[in-house]
């Protein structure tokens, strides 16, 4: 591997990078395999074997090299049409841990799209790549305008829920699994011209007067796809 191919490759860290080639990095046996089954075009795939250890740290992004990684184009999904069932809604969520987490719950719970927000962590960080475990293969995730896509929703008769400290019990809910269920912020919650577009305000109740103030939001959307997918 040349001295340039090591460079581009490690250029690909940094989102600048990865917006301008629209290609990113996926790293270990289970990742690139995921890539290699999925519909994405997997432009380069990498092995310790072939460049050797010294080579793989360089261009490794983990705290310990994986015995290979892939180069992989990335989609850029619009949102032409609505998707069918029971879509996710991100509303600024930045932590790339917590993203990760919900692309692979959406994955879990039979979540096929999420809309984002054009401020959420992208997509494409490693971190995120990392933590979703495979899901950002199988999930199609839009970043969009969310006003437009509440009020797209709304016109198709489409309910909105949202997750809020002052809604509804979640457990005594009436819930309907054709419908958008937007998730917030993880310090400032949903957005005040976005909660304007909820139809329904359901909270997770909390008990034998627990005094947390609230739940990290991958874990809220575990808990509200549960019950959703309970009913």
């Amino acid at each position: 591997m040349t001295a340039a191919e090591i460079k581009y490759i490690k250029s690909l860290k940094e989102k600048k990078f990865r917006d301008s080639s629209g290609l990113f990095v996926v790293e270990g046996e289970k990742m690139v395999a995921e890539a290699l089954a999925s519909d994405f075009k997997v432009r380069q795939v990498i092995r310790v074997e072939d460049v050797g250890e010294n080579t793989m740290s360089r261009i490794s992004g983990l705290t310990s090299p994986p015995p290979v990684l892939a180069v992989v184009e990335q989609k850029r999904s619009h949102c032409a049409e609505l998707a069918e069932g029971l879509c996710l809604a991100l509303d600024s969520v930045r932590d790339p841990g917590n993203m990760g987490t919900i692309i692979r719950l959406a994955d879990w719970f039979g979540v096929k799209t999420i809309y984002c927000s054009d401020d959420c962590v992208e997509v494409y960080n490693p971190k995120v790549v990392q933590a979703s475990m495979g899901s950002v293969f199988r999930i199609n995730i839009v970043v969009c305008d969310l006003l437009q896509l509440c009020s797209r929703f709304k016109d198709a008769g489409r309910k909105i829920y949202g997750t809020f400290l002052d809604g509804s019990n979640i457990y005594q809910s009436n819930l309907e699994d054709n419908a958008l269920i937007v998730m917030g912020n993880e310090s400032n919650g949903i957005s005040l011209a976005v909660r304007n577009q909820v139809d329904a305000r359901v909270l997770i109740p909390s008990f034998g007067g627990s005094k947390a103030e609230s739940l990290n939001v991958g874990v809220a959307t575990a808990v509200v796809l549960s019950e959703f997918r309970r009913r």
